[in-house]
């Protein structure tokens, strides 16, 4: 079926908003998509993310969001802009029947982690919320372990490049906080949570590393490990750079764990593992969802 789909002539037309370093790393990663097509890149004004796009022959304006509103034949946007700019575009949207992924952190729509919840999420809502990279990076570990020893408290630290935060994510450090802070409580299953993020001015520029503290109800440390390896083996299958570098290890009630994520270099440098883990996550449901469609079974 897989060799079968790479050959498929009607694949799912889709758009990007936003030509920024996310916005342009989706397009290099979604133009090798099986069953997406990528139409057009948005932007408000020109920018060299525009440029590349043109250069690899795919249509783009300037002119924002009301350009590709009335075009029936994209059925997916991939929204790349800010969580300002998202509670605008979610409502056009929304009325224009477009299913939309949402990779700011404006919350709008069902928070979505592939690894854990991406069929509930497309099917129950039309606005899917990728959380925030520091949620991509975490919530699956915080899952792993919560389900097998009822985390009651989780507390994430998401370290990255100043390098790898572009304006976008300095100016949305506050929605990046609270919306990490509220899905790893609704997804992971956390009681009580807490996201913190830092921005590391080192050079050479640091891969992404994200501490992940957890108290628990039922610290049983072998059980836990192997809950965690199986997640990490899901994650690997859209992320490959994603590891854990240290844990879980236990004292007392508090499990405490490491990992990293290194990027796959599409676009951006590899060090901009937060943006990466962002992208694959986000062409991910992508791909279900076109796959869906089509009719074909992913």
């Amino acid at each position: 079926m897989i060799g079968e789909s790479r050959k498929m002539k009607n694949k799912v037309k889709v758009a990007i908003l936003g030509p920024g370093n996310i916005g342009t790393d989706l397009m290099f990663k979604i133009t090798k998509s099986r069953y997406m097509e990528l139409e057009y890149v948005v932007g408000i004004q020109e920018t060299e993310g525009l440029k590349l796009a043109r250069k690899r022959e795919i249509k783009t304006t300037s002119n924002g969001i009301k350009d590709i509103l009335g075009i029936n034949d994209i059925k997916i946007v991939f929204d790349a802009t800010s969580a300002k700019a998202h509670s605008m575009h979610a409502d056009l949207l929304g009325a224009a029947g477009i299913f939309t992924i949402d990779l700011t952190p404006a919350a709008i729509g069902a928070y979505c982690v592939p690894s854990i919840n991406f069929d509930y999420a497309i099917l129950n809502d039309d606005n899917v919320n990728m959380v925030t990279c520091g949620g991509q990076a975490t919530i699956p570990i915080v899952a792993a372990i919560n389900s097998v020893a009822d985390v009651s408290y989780a507390e994430i630290v998401a370290s990255l490049s100043s390098k790898s935060a572009g304006p976008g994510t300095r100016q949305n450090i506050d929605e990046f906080t609270q919306t990490t802070k509220k899905a790893i409580e609704k997804i992971a299953g956390a009681d009580l949570a807490k996201a913190i993020i830092i921005l590391n001015p080192a050079e050479p520029p640091i891969l992404m590393k994200n501490t992940i503290y957890t108290i628990v109800k039922k610290p049983d440390i072998e059980i836990i490990k192997e809950s965690v390896k199986k997640m990490v083996a899901q994650i690997n299958e859209y992320v490959p750079g994603y590891r854990v570098v240290m844990g879980p290890i236990l004292s007392v009630d508090k499990i405490t764990t490491m990992i990293e994520v290194e990027g796959s270099g599409d676009f951006l440098p590899s060090y901009s593992g937060n943006l990466d883990i962002m992208t694959c996550a986000a062409v991910q449901v992508g791909e279900k969802y076109a796959s869906k469609l089509l009719g074909v079974k992913k």
